[in-house]
């Protein structure tokens, strides 16, 4: 059975499309301003790093509050007090540097990556998950290279702009395959 063709709560399916849709929109337009910093440190560029975890936190406690059935409130708080601790360690890391930054930010992506595959597995019988569990998994890679990235002696901030990018699409993916289950019911 694919996952176009499991069942879906439709309540929950609604909302979870909603939100994808939201992570996207949210995504294409913070690489977009990332990007328009030109990988510099300023307050403008820190204060859109020390923004994606805190929306990420927020999609989180919007997903929890529609999820009780999924059973994927746990991975969902957790992902909550990572993203907390994400953007505290990021707004105190810019005072250190792009490389401290990069540190932060890839030790998140993969606790974040981790959590949205567990939390992806747990719902994977219902439609527009493969894309999320695929998205947890390359966010641990990334998280990893972005460690790596922190090494170097003039790392790319606008690297993390891709990675919002390529995550948005995974989003975008779900919402598309939730949206055709929906209307199949």
């Amino acid at each position: 059975m694919t996952t176009v063709e499991s069942p879906v709560a439709p309540g929950n399916a609604s909302a979870l499309r909603h939100l994808y849709f939201v992570r996207f929109t949210f995504a294409v337009v913070w690489a977009a301003l990332l990007f328009a910093t030109r990988g510099y440190l300023g307050l403008l560029a820190t204060g859109l790093l020390v923004l994606y975890p805190l929306f990420d936190l927020g999609a989180a406690v919007a997903d929890a509050r529609k999820s009780r059935a999924t059973g994927a409130v746990l991975g969902l708080g957790a992902n909550i007090t990572i993203s907390l601790i994400a953007s505290i360690g990021i707004a105190i890391a810019a005072t250190t540097g792009m490389q401290a930054v990069l540190r932060v930010w890839g030790a998140w992506a993969i606790a974040a990556g981790l959590l949205q595959l567990i939390v992806g597995v747990t719902r994977r019988r219902m439609s527009g998950q493969w894309p999320m569990i695929l998205s947890g998994g390359l966010s641990v890679l990334a998280g990893a290279s972005f460690l790596l990235q922190a090494s170097e002696p003039d790392p790319e901030l606008t690297n993390l702009a891709g990675y919002a990018l390529l995550g948005g699409l995974f989003f975008l993916i779900s919402c598309l395959r939730l949206d055709r289950a929906i209307r199949t019911d």
